[in-house]
């Protein structure tokens, strides 16, 4: 799992500065020119997570002006962040890792990965459109809808 602290280091070893800031809309974050703007009005640091991981995820896939969202291409490079952030925050094995650990709603998973329900759910729904109804890690397999995790037991 990829903690806040963990995400402010990337951006601090790629250069980029992570700074607090008051929107006069509703804009969560925004990635410009090396510096990360994240919306003063995220109560919570799961919040806060979600979006610092959508906006590096503009610097690594994301080029030039994309905030008209009636451009076809400006949303297909939205998607594209949204995708890189959602690998991070939530790769596979945490999904499995949280279902041994006992999580067994998406609100014990979302507390024991620390990022929002929404995030989570919009991760989910990611994944199932990449895979299909489930996919298998490590001997494991992940179904998406209901979200369930089994482990596979081979007789020798």
């Amino acid at each position: 799992m990829t903690s806040y602290e963990e995400l402010l280091q990337t951006a601090d070893d790629e250069g980029i500065e992570v700074i607090e800031f008051t929107f006069k809309s509703d804009i969560k974050g925004l990635y410009s020119d090396n510096c990360i703007a994240i919306s003063r009005k995220l109560n919570t640091t799961k919040e806060k997570k979600c979006v610092l991981a959508e906006e590096l995820g503009h610097y690594y896939t994301s080029e030039g002006n994309i905030i008209d969202l009636k451009n076809i291409t400006n949303r297909k490079q939205e998607k594209q962040a949204r995708k890189w952030s959602f690998e991070k925050l939530l790769p596979l094995k945490s999904i499995i890792k949280a279902s041994f650990a006992g999580c067994t709603n998406l609100y014990e998973l979302s507390e024991y990965l620390d990022i929002t329900e929404e995030c989570l759910k919009e991760a989910l729904v990611y994944y199932q459109g990449k895979y299909g109804l489930y996919t298998e890690v490590d001997n494991h397999c992940i179904y998406f809808n209901p979200l369930t995790v089994c482990k596979y037991k081979f007789k020798n």
